[in-house]
């Protein structure tokens, strides 16, 4: 069992800058991947930010390339997010999955965080 929990959300101005951080617990050295998924009111929920074990290159979702930055510690997958947008507003999840898998994908992950909320609203 893997518990995760995010902090650092809130509400900022277009353009402006959140830090989410994500605190894991348990079993994390069977950890394969720890990734950031959001969903937006009424939409489905993304994947955005993923780390793996085996490369700690981060890969990103197009909808954020360029804007957000995930550490290279998959052991604390903190989440830089500049230029934010309105569109960028909604819940963001931490995540964590067992076995190697693409990590943007919500049917590769096992564990969930409860999530935090970012409104990005002027």
């Amino acid at each position: 069992q893997v518990d995760l929990v995010e902090s650092g959300g809130g509400s900022v101005q277009p353009g402006g800058s959140l830090t989410l951080d994500c605190a894991a617990s348990g079993r994390t050295g069977g950890v394969a991947c720890m990734a950031w998924f959001r969903q937006a009111p009424g939409k489905e929920r993304e994947g955005i930010a993923a780390i793996y074990a085996a490369n700690p290159k981060p890969v990103y979702s197009d909808s954020v390339k360029g804007r957000f930055t995930l550490s290279q510690d998959i052991a604390n997958p903190t989440l830089q997010m500049n230029m934010l947008k309105p569109e960028d507003t909604g819940t963001y999840y931490c995540a964590a999955a067992s076995r190697r898998a693409n990590c943007l994908r919500l049917d590769s992950i096992n564990y969930w965080g409860p999530g935090t909320l970012v409104d990005v609203s002027s």
